[in-house]
Order: C-alpha cells, then sequence, then structure tokens
C-alpha cells in the first residue's frame, strides 16, 4: 500500500506551478487560492483589498494596466515563472433593473473592473507566457455572460468576458497557452448577500433544479482547479457551466418543476 506521504504528493495537481488570482481575498477568489495552495502551486493575490496575513500578496486595481504589469513582473521575478491566471476580480454594480434608471458611469465602472480588469489580466499573463510556449488563463464569468434576467451593465460584462474568453483562446492556442471561462450560478459570497441585503444568518435561497445540494464559493474553485491543471490539457475556449442545470431550463414551462 502505498504511503500517505505519497498519496498526498500525487493529489497535488499544480505542484510546482505558479498562480496570480485577482480579486484573491474574499469570496470566490479566496476560495481558489485555498484550494491552489493544497495543490502545491505557489499563489499570488492580487487585490485591492491589503490582506498583510496572505504569505504572497500584491495590491492591484484590476483597471489599471501598469498595477496588472507589476503584478505579473513580481510574479515572475519571485519564481521565475507564471504558469496560471485566474482573473477572478469583480463587482455586481448597481441593483437596477429598468435601463432608464441605469446610471452610465456604474455601467462604464462595471465594465472597467470586469471586463477591462479581464481583458489586461490576459494580456499580461500571456506576454510572459508566449516565450515558453505554455500557460493556463482563466476567466470568471456568469450565468448572466449568456442569458439575460440581469442587471444590464453586470450582463453585459460577462458576456463580454464570455467572448474574450473565446477569442483569446483562438489567439493564444498557437503559443500553447489555453483560456477557459467558468460560469457559477448564485454564490452566497459577501458581495452577493451585501447586494441581496442578506446577513451571514439570512437563508441565501435561490432556485435549483437539483435538490439537496448548495453551492458554495469551494465549489467553483474546484472548478477552476481543474481548469487550470494538466487534466485540461485539451480544453481551450471552454466555458464550465457551474448552474445544476438552472441556465437549460425555464422554469415557466419546466415539467419537472416540483
Amino acid at each position: 500500500m502505498a504511503s500517505s506521504s505519497l498519496i498526498s504528493t500525487a493529489a497535488k495537481r499544480l505542484e510546482g506551478k505558479v498562480a496570480i488570482i485577482t480579486g484573491g481575498v474574499g469570496g470566490i477568489g479566496s476560495a481558489i487560492a485555498k484550494v491552489f495552495c493544497q495543490h502545491g502551486a505557489k499563489v499570488l493575490i492580487a487585490d485591492t483589498r491589503d490582506d498583510e496575513s496572505q504569505s504572497f500578496f500584491v495590491h492591484c486595481d484590476v483597471t489599471s494596466e501598469s498595477d496588472v504589469q507589476s503584478a505579473v513582473n513580481k510574479a515572475v521575478s519571485t519564481h521565475g515563472r507564471l504558469d496560471i491566471m485566474v482573473n477572478n476580480a469583480g463587482i455586481l454594480g448597481a441593483k437596477v433593473s429598468d435601463i432608464l434608471d441605469c446610471d452610465a458611469t456604474d455601467f462604464v465602472n462595471v465594465f472597467l473592473v470586469n471586463t477591462l480588469g479581464a481583458f489586461l489580466g490576459t494580456k499580461h499573463a500571456a506576454r510572459v507566457m508566449k516565450p515558453v510556449q505554455r500557460g493556463s488563463i482563466i476567466n470568471t464569468a456568469s450565468v448572466a455572460g449568456f442569458m439575460g434576467g440581469f442587471p444590464h451593465a453586470y450582463t453585459c460584462s460577462k458576456h463580454a468576458i464570455v467572448g474574450l474568453t473565446k477569442n483569446t483562446a483562438l489567439d493564444l492556442g498557437r503559443y500553447g497557452i489555453r483560456v477557459n471561462c467558468v460560469s457559477p450560478y448564485a454564490v452566497p459570497t459577501q458581495m452577493a448577500r451585501s447586494y441581496f441585503g442578506l446577513s451571514e444568518d439570512d437563508k441565501f435561497d435561490v432556485y435549483s433544479s437539483l435538490k439537496g445540494v448548495d453551492l458554495m464559493a469551494e465549489d467553483i474553485a474546484e472548478a477552476v482547479l481543474y481548469l487550470a491543471s494538466d487534466e485540461s490539457k485539451y480544453v481551450s475556449g471552454h466555458n464550465l457551466v457551474v448552474d445544476a442545470g438552472f441556465s437549460i431550463s425555464n422554469l415557466a414551462l419546466n415539467l419537472f418543476n416540483q
């Protein structure tokens, strides 16, 4: 029987790899960072929320190209390489359903953080991945990235991320770089709870056709882990949807609704 140390080593799917996670201090980003570290990756957390408790942190505003460039440069100067870029930083924007009430400044700000941030992260990750002809870039999109029914700014920004993922997968594939995205359904992060006016003790009650299972940030982290690892070495341009089938159903005409 193999020793526990050998099993532990075999289970580390990112051993020796270097990763940057934007928006890595809280919510989904924090869960991704934890899972990556458990699987042997050297992780640089890039966020505007300074967290000195993190062993490897860099202050990074993803709307600033110089900040993103510096974060990538720090990873390379410290560890000599960058294998994985997770463009996870994002905001929800104002909770407005009527386009007549939408504020242009809020709309632009959501695009700057969500879409420009992913673009800059992809650009500068590709800059250092291209010479070595390898790398995995993962964007955090959303079910709002391929269906409607959500605030206009958020929906448009996430649609753009799915498009960016597909286009850059074609562009960067010739250099051995894979680009994919993960599209979560509603995850009970602090940001989402604040958006819906819920406290930590309030039940995060959303529709799901998959009974007995709640979607958590850790589930999204596991999906990102797959796309970051060599197990997905032939997967590129893919949108990995994590929504228990929410997006494939018309709730008004679903024969199987309980």
